[in-house]
């Protein structure tokens, strides 16, 4: 077994050293920020989706804002702004939230018999009934 382990170690330590070393320079991905703009806007009617997006950054701050129908009729408006201290966001709702009576679905009578009074009733069990315990007094 110590033969095996110093073999092993052997193996490790020629192979670090069979490669030469890499030609290239390693890339670095640091990056500095960059400063962009973008947005979108979606308005299905047919799968009711009514949203937006927009977005601003000058590479050190992020601002934008997003804007969803909800489905009680009122827009759901935020505004946000991300910087070094944090993300700090405004939420607005526009409209007043709609709801229509609530229409219980009328159903018919189930179409089968009820089997249930047709099977007989459970006898008692034949073993007797175990004394309650009582609870030990606590002082």
């Amino acid at each position: 077994m110590k033969l095996f382990a110093f073999a092993a170690l052997i193996a490790v330590a020629v192979a670090e050293s069979a490669y030469p070393a890499a030609a290239y320079e390693k890339a670095s991905y640091d990056y500095a920020p960059q400063p962009y703009s973008y947005g979108y806007a979606v308005k299905d009617e047919p799968s009711y989706n009514d949203y937006s997006h927009s977005e601003t950054s000058d590479g050190k701050v992020v601002t934008g804002s997003y804007s969803v129908v909800l489905p009680d009729g009122r827009t759901q408006i935020v505004t946000y702004k991300a910087d070094a201290y944090g993300y700090v966001a405004d939420v607005k709702y526009v409209g007043e939230a709609k709801y229509s009576d609530y229409k219980p679905a009328a159903y018919a009578a189930p179409a089968y018999k009820d089997e249930a009074a047709a099977y007989p009733a459970a006898p008692p069990p034949a073993y007797p009934a175990a004394a309650a315990a009582e609870p030990a007094a606590a002082y």
